[in-house]
């Protein structure tokens, strides 16, 4: 296991690699992400975690771009390279494909997107 050095880092970006968003192409959005980050020289200042299930499902592909917490939603290959290079490389996210964005103490739902059972309640 490697212990990176952060030092440089500005941004973090969690990749959904639960069951459902794996069976939505969980590990090519992983890659494409990573891939493109490399490709624009953004090692240093992006770091990437694999994360288990974030509670989206129907948003599948989700990926998460910390600190503005931006959660990205039906995230692709092609969607990820674009959001790499729009985003993490750029500074300007990609507002059409995000489910969710922080919105002052909260977060903010965009994009006609599902709402989801609240925090509490039985699924």
């Amino acid at each position: 296991m490697a212990t990176w050095n952060l030092a440089e880092m500005n941004r973090h970006v969690l990749i959904c690699n639960g069951s459902t968003c794996m069976r939505k192409g969980g590990e090519e959005v992983t890659q494409a992400v990573r891939d493109e980050i490399t490709k624009l020289d953004l090692d240093t200042k992006v770091h990437t975690t694999r994360t288990r299930c974030n509670g989206r499902c129907k948003d599948g592909c989700v990926v998460v771009v910390y600190p503005e917490a931006d959660w990205y939603f039906e995230m692709d290959e092609e969607r990820a390279r674009e959001m790499v290079a729009s985003h993490l490389q750029h500074g300007e996210p990609v507002k059409e494909w995000i489910a969710y964005e922080r919105s002052g103490n909260g977060m903010k739902l965009l994009n006609d997107r599902f709402k989801g059972t609240e925090k509490g309640e039985k699924k």
